[in-house]
């Protein structure tokens, strides 16, 4: 490891306080602490089918399959266009932000309402709560592999998962991009075979008008469904958009990915719901297809699991930046994660941890309000932020903690937990929004007061002598 990737804080190009580590160096390390330049942007294309893979998961599925079984295929529509519509406007504003300062979220996070100490904060939150669910995911992998081939047990089945999704992340975008062309595509195809397998015989119009096989779910209940499964997603949005080239992108590639996902997955899933009368779409899909649902399992979660692992080690990342003022590849990170997570899913422990993250899962919604309302309304750091990209860096001088941040977090997810109407998540987005916006101007304004406008004399001097 050399001096430059683990040097203590000093001043930098980038404005992150680091001695630079090169342009192959930061290639290498896809730009974890400094802003990915221009030339290292990639096509629409690619961002795109990233994002499609990640919205048109196995857990779209589940989702789907659940809402299929407690609603009417009329009611789990509506309860998808609205939770994709709430999800698509945060998505598009976080996603926004990231293309145009090419930073990860817990980067952006120093210069969109959290300070230094605040943004490590944050990171720690997204580190934990993604490096579970990979665990989780990576154990569901193994239970379904172990299922269809027994001659192997689960812990093997895991060790095998946990190494391939490690190695895809440790190789950052590039790979990914590749890995998403072949899984999402594969993935399509896979479950579409499936799905006609498992309908086959059913009467189209009995699944479209028929009652729900299972105890009735309200559109609120359904809608906070599909809006919560993939908040986490939005939220982390900028690590993946910050390699877009432009903000039309971010728009396209969210509209089209979210909406296709949303719709094309959620949708069927609805109808397997209803067709199979149960909301088990993993005992559907594997149970019903052999080695052809085994290789769903397989491509939807190696999609999405690299996602998890890789976003987990850029909030790592900028942690231990922050806290103790050193530069640690993202590789490394990426590996000592991978390896961890693995080994939690091997022995069975990851699957435990699943209550845990859902409970600290409250915590993540308010962080997208605040970065929003920093970012798009109070505007404090936006000007240094421009100057950035031209060349200048960030502002330096940045407070470690910001306590309205803080309480507006706390605000939100309070409000996401306790707050009988609306949707949680998004009431937690709402409120950390609307608290740090109203706060921040009104703070903003009477740090810089408009300047005063002397009235215009009644008659002007005579300058004639």
């Amino acid at each position: 490891m050399t001096s430059a990737e683990t040097g203590r804080r000093q001043d930098g190009p980038a404005g992150t306080g680091h001695v630079p580590a090169g342009a192959a160096g930061e290639a290498q390390d896809d730009y974890a602490l400094t802003p990915v330049p221009e030339e290292a942007r990639y096509s629409w294309f690619s961002v795109a089918v990233q994002r499609f893979g990640q919205v048109s998961s196995f857990q779209q599925f589940m989702v789907g399959a659940v809402l299929g079984y407690g609603m009417t295929f009329t009611d789990a529509v509506i309860a998808i266009t609205v939770g994709s519509v709430l999800l698509e406007v945060i998505t598009i504003l976080m996603g926004v932000a990231g293309v145009k300062e090419g930073m990860s979220t817990s980067v952006l996070a120093r210069w969109s309402g959290f300070g230094r100490k605040g943004s490590a904060a944050v990171g720690m939150l997204v580190a934990l709560s993604l490096a579970g669910w990979f665990g989780v995911q990576n154990g569901v992998f193994a239970q379904g592999m172990h299922d269809f081939a027994g001659w192997a047990p689960e812990w093997a089945w895991a060790l095998v998962g946990g190494v391939v999704v490690t190695v895809i992340s440790v190789h950052g975008f590039s790979v990914m991009a590749w890995t998403a062309y072949l899984t999402v595509p594969a993935f399509l195809l896979l479950a579409g075979w499936s799905v006609v397998d498992v309908l086959v015989g059913h009467s189209l119009d009995d699944l479209l008008t028929g009652a729900p096989p299972g105890p009735a779910l309200s559109l609120a209940e359904g809608t906070t469904l599909v809006a919560g499964a993939f908040i986490l997603g939005a939220l982390m949005s900028p690590d993946m958009t910050r390699f877009n080239r432009r903000p039309s992108d971010v728009v396209k590639q969210t509209l089209l990915g979210v909406t296709l996902g949303q719709y094309l997955i959620g949708l069927t899933a609805v109808l397997l719901g209803h067709a199979a009368r149960t909301a088990d779409i993993v005992g559907i899909i594997t149970g019903s297809s052999g080695l052809l649902g085994t290789l769903i399992l397989v491509t939807a979660i190696v999609k999405i699991n690299d996602w998890n692992l890789y976003s987990s080690a850029l909030a790592t990342v900028n942690s231990i930046d922050v806290l103790f003022g050193r530069r640690v590849p993202r590789r490394s990170v990426t590996l000592v994660i991978g390896a961890a997570g693995t080994a939690l899913s091997a022995v069975g422990m990851a699957d435990h941890f699943t209550g845990f993250l859902e409970t600290i899962g409250v915590l993540a919604p308010p962080v997208a309000g605040i970065v929003i309302a920093e970012y798009y309304v109070v505007r404090r750091y936006r000007a240094g932020l421009e100057r950035a990209r031209h060349g200048v860096r960030p502002p330096e001088r940045l407070p470690d903690w910001l306590p309205l941040s803080l309480v507006c977090w706390a605000t939100g997810a309070l409000a996401g937990e306790y707050l009988d109407a609306g949707i949680p998540a998004v009431n937690a987005v709402v409120a950390a929004f609307a608290l740090y916006a109203a706060v921040g101007l009104t703070l903003r304004h009477r740090r810089n007061p408009p300047a005063r406008q002397d009235a215009l004399p009644d008659r002007l001097p005579d300058r004639t002598a």
